[in-house]
């Protein structure tokens, strides 16, 4: 069985993280109803992308919020690949983290997000760097239908993380993030297709909904892209979800019929 049906859920993101749980478990029962195999939400969908407000939310793994999301995977019998959220560590130290987790509930990979994004928006700063560390770990996870890649928003723009998961035989790679209204329009499309068509692999990008009174205003339009470049699946800027299969034939086939990972020069890439 070689065919994964994913939800990919855009979600408005509220201040309090009480608030953004209970829209998660309302959004995961409407889903639930559909016979999904893996859930995918936003990064940072328990709290607002607000970089100086992160330490104020960091929880440490197997925190409350780490139960909750255990919980809901084993309850609801999916696999969940919970966004991102701000993690703490026993040095006080913050990364900004995805956790996934087995239809048991139980943790099987954690991406610590490993580019920081640092860029001035009008005359407006956006500084991860001031109050998150970067992680260090290429992050792939196996499943019954195949092996998934995870990285986090930024990470996106550097195409040889992408080839480390590649290397390590992901066909899927999974990217929560929160573009802005000023490098969404122009690059989100594009470097999702970018990445699929190099890496010939499904690439899924989930985002929070956009609420033009937030301080840090996402551009949504959560997409799905095939190996081939095309867009299976798009949201425009509301909250909403969709549902779609990641056909790991149909990346062999794709693979088999244009050979490029098996043409590459290695022995010319230092």
């Amino acid at each position: 069985m070689n065919k994964c049906k994913v939800a990919v859920v855009q979600m408005r993101i509220y201040e309090n993280k009480i608030d953004n749980l209970k829209n998660l478990n309302s959004m995961l029962k409407k889903i639930s109803q559909n016979n999904v195999d893996m859930v995918i939400l936003p990064e940072m969908f328990c709290c607002p992308y607000e970089t100086s407000k992160f330490p104020l939310y960091a929880e440490f793994e197997g925190g409350k919020t780490f139960t909750y999301l255990a919980n809901l995977a084993k309850d609801n019998n999916i696999y969940l690949v919970a966004g991102s959220m701000p993690e703490l560590d026993n040095e006080n130290k913050v990364y900004n983290t995805s956790y996934v987790f087995n239809r048991k509930g139980k943790m099987i990979a954690k991406h610590r997000k490993i580019h920081l994004f640092d860029m001035q928006l009008g005359n407006k700063f956006v500084q991860e760097s001031k109050t998150i560390t970067p992680g260090s770990n290429i992050t792939v996870f196996d499943t019954e239908f195949g092996k998934f890649g995870l990285c986090i928003c930024y990470d996106l723009r550097f195409p040889e993380i992408f080839r480390m998961m590649i290397d390590k035989r992901a066909k899927c790679i999974i990217v929560p993030a929160a573009f802005n209204m000023k490098t969404g329009p122009s690059h989100w499309e594009l470097l999702f297709k970018c990445r699929s068509v190099d890496n010939q692999v499904y690439t899924i990008g989930c985002a929070p909904s956009r609420n033009y009174s937030d301080k840090y205003i996402s551009f949504g339009n959560s997409l799905v892209v095939s190996p081939w470049g095309d867009i299976v699946h798009k949201l425009d800027e509301k909250e909403d979800f969709f549902i779609c299969d990641i056909d790991f034939d149909y990346v062999n086939s794709i693979r088999s019929e244009l050979p490029v990972l098996n043409h590459r020069r290695i022995d010319l890439y230092k």
